[in-house]
């Protein structure tokens, strides 16, 4: 996180939100970190209000949990959470990758290739927060263009779910892997093989939950480099 803000440096609570954001990608505020709103707003200059708008905005993305009476932290998503939820998306997406073969056209498969062009870019510029978010945001890309409303809606929230354990434990490597895996799921969806779509799309959600569970130890290591201002 940056350091505190001098009185003629005001930020917005979209800004603050996006330095608390940064700071949970980078792992320097680790599953279960405080967040005070009183120390948060010291830090910031500002008024505890917007502190407290920005840490609304951070618990819709569940990056971090607002509980009554005890403030906010860091979301925690354990090792068997995440498991679980890979184990939904297994059975929801290899349907989903049928039913984008069916429905996809040319405008579409554009849409995809533009989207695949910024995931490079994300991950070029080591930019954690937002290559976690495309990498995502290409599995909720494919259910929009699908069409199934219901199946779009579910997966928003895993995807939510999981890119909170992404950020925190997908390696570099890891993330270069999962963009080139989107690139031949394509290839395969343009030839029609649905089949084959489906297979590389469940290879693919295989290899994601391997590269979390790899790092998921490490990450318990990590220590909050900012710890000493939130208490």
């Amino acid at each position: 996180m940056a350091n505190p803000a001098s009185s003629a440096d005001v930020r917005s609570s979209q800004e603050i939100a996006s330095e608390i954001a940064t700071a949970i990608a980078e792992r320097r505020l680790p599953p279960g970190a405080k967040l005070k709103e009183e120390a948060l707003a010291r830090l910031y200059s500002v008024s505890r209000t917007k502190i407290r708008a920005a840490l609304l905005m951070l618990s819709k993305d569940e990056l971090i949990e607002i509980i009554p009476e005890k403030g906010a932290c860091v979301s925690r998503l354990s090792e068997r959470e995440a498991l679980e939820i890979f184990a939904v998306r297994r059975i929801l997406e290899a349907a989903l990758a049928r039913e984008f073969v069916e429905k996809a056209d040319e405008a579409d498969y554009r849409r995809i290739e533009e989207h695949l062009v910024e995931e490079r870019k994300a991950l070029a510029s080591n930019d954690t927060q937002l290559r976690t978010r495309l990498l995502g945001d290409f599995h909720v890309l494919l259910a929009e263009i699908a069409g199934n409303q219901v199946l779009l809606n579910i997966l928003r929230k895993l995807m939510a779910r999981t890119a909170l354990a992404a950020m925190q434990s997908q390696s570099d490597h890891a993330a270069a892997c999962s963009s080139d895996e989107h690139k031949l799921f394509i290839e395969a969806a343009k030839t029609g093989n649905a089949d084959r779509a489906a297979d590389l799309m469940l290879r693919h959600l295989d290899h994601v939950k391997e590269a979390l569970r790899t790092n998921y130890s490490e990450t318990g290591r990590q220590k909050d480099l900012v710890r000493a201002l939130l208490v």
